[in-house]
């Protein structure tokens, strides 16, 4: 795996990442296909919105359809008929996020299954191997997410635990060409744990860090100090990946601070329910300004204007807000594909317009290249 840091400067940080199957520009937007497949679209629609990466969940796909289904098919890019690259998750979130289902030890995770309630016992070796048959071209370590708030002494704790499971984990990932491996910084809310979670993972040598346990109900002003906190100590030659973020705000903000890599179902979820996210007045370019607005509102019901006269999906192409809102109200499941779809290319348009604006301004700092 090869990360290239072409150019940094007040806006951000343009790179690309090269792995076993291709290539992916950052900053970048990873739509969250958990269980191998993207809620209401199909996976090659998903690519004509210019995605270059996707995230897949290892605990989800170890459950079902369980690892032989996948490994008889050559592994999850041929399972789910993505050409492109694929980081997977490691379960990390849902020792939180289930944690009614599970038990946590020094050694690692039991997860009793919300499927068939069978026990199984996560580890951050057996993490390294699923994600290995997954043929994850990035795979995440484990870790303990912490849900917030918490007691500092927990947190301290959980991020012990971590950076420990990271250790083991960077120990047993299996290096080859055009795969990586990430640590995990943890640490909640506290800048002083962030800076020791940094410490402690730096001597390990990952291929990329990303930042965990945030968008977990803080508020965007103490995620966005966090991440503060945490940027400075990280390398710059490495991809640098905040966990499930978020709104479009929260990315763009985030993106000026120095993140690479983002992931979120937000674009997803809010298509479902009817939310959608919509360029603001200012033309094509102007997401800064976006706006949100929810098609099932009845101010739609007689709107004869497209969602977003700028975006070419085809929800705002060839139907009208009015339509929309109908399909909505009469139970219609394609109102959940279009809105989905446009949400989707909204998040990569985004994308492509943050780095452009990175590429074209005055550079202000590191520019070089780093194989890792």
């Amino acid at each position: 795996m090869k990360f290239t840091l072409e150019k940094e400067n007040q806006f951000g940080r343009l790179g690309l990442v090269q792995t076993a199957h291709g290539v992916f520009q950052t900053p970048a937007f990873m739509p969250v296909a958990t269980q191998g497949a993207m809620k209401a679209m199909r996976i090659n629609d998903l690519a004509t919105t210019g995605a270059g990466i996707i995230l897949g969940n290892s605990y989800h796909l170890f459950l079902r359809p369980g690892l032989s289904v996948i490994e008889q098919h050559g592994g999850l890019h041929q399972f789910m008929n993505w050409a492109g690259p694929i980081l997977t998750d490691s379960g990390g979130f849902q020792v939180m996020s289930l944690s009614k289902l599970t038990t946590i030890t020094d050694d690692g995770v039991w997860f009793r299954s919300p499927i068939d309630g069978a026990k199984h016992f996560f580890t951050p070796a057996l993490v390294m191997d699923i994600q290995k048959k997954l043929g994850s071209d990035i795979s995440m370590v484990f870790d303990q997410c912490i849900s917030y708030p918490n007691d500092k002494k927990l947190v301290a704790a959980a991020m012990k635990k971590s950076m420990a499971w990271a250790k083991i984990c960077r120990d047993v990932f299996v290096e080859r060409p055009g795969y990586g491996v990430f640590g995990i910084v943890q640490g909640g809310v506290h800048g002083d744990l962030r800076q020791e979670s940094c410490n402690d993972l730096l001597p390990m040598d990952f291929h990329g860090l990303a930042i965990g346990g945030l968008a977990v109900g803080e508020g965007q002003e103490m995620m966005l100090a966090t991440l503060d906190h945490a940027l400075p100590h990280l390398p710059k030659n490495k991809p640098r990946y905040l966990m499930g973020v978020g709104k479009p705000d929260d990315i763009m903000k985030s993106v000026a601070r120095g993140v690479d890599m983002f992931d979120c179902v937000l674009p997803a979820r809010s298509g479902r329910h009817g939310q959608v996210f919509v360029r603001g007045p200012n033309g094509a370019d102007d997401f800064e300004n976006y706006q949100t607005i929810n098609i099932k509102n009845n101010e739609h019901r007689t709107a004869m204007v497209p969602l977003d006269k700028h975006c070419p999906c085809p929800a705002c192409r060839d139907y009208t807000r009015a339509y929309l809102n109908h399909l909505f109200h009469a139970g219609e499941f394609l109102s959940h594909i279009l809105l989905t779809w446009h949400n989707q290319l909204f998040y990569q348009d985004m994308m492509q317009f943050l780095r452009g604006r990175i590429n074209n301004a005055k550079t202000e700092g590191f520019s070089g290249a780093s194989a890792i």
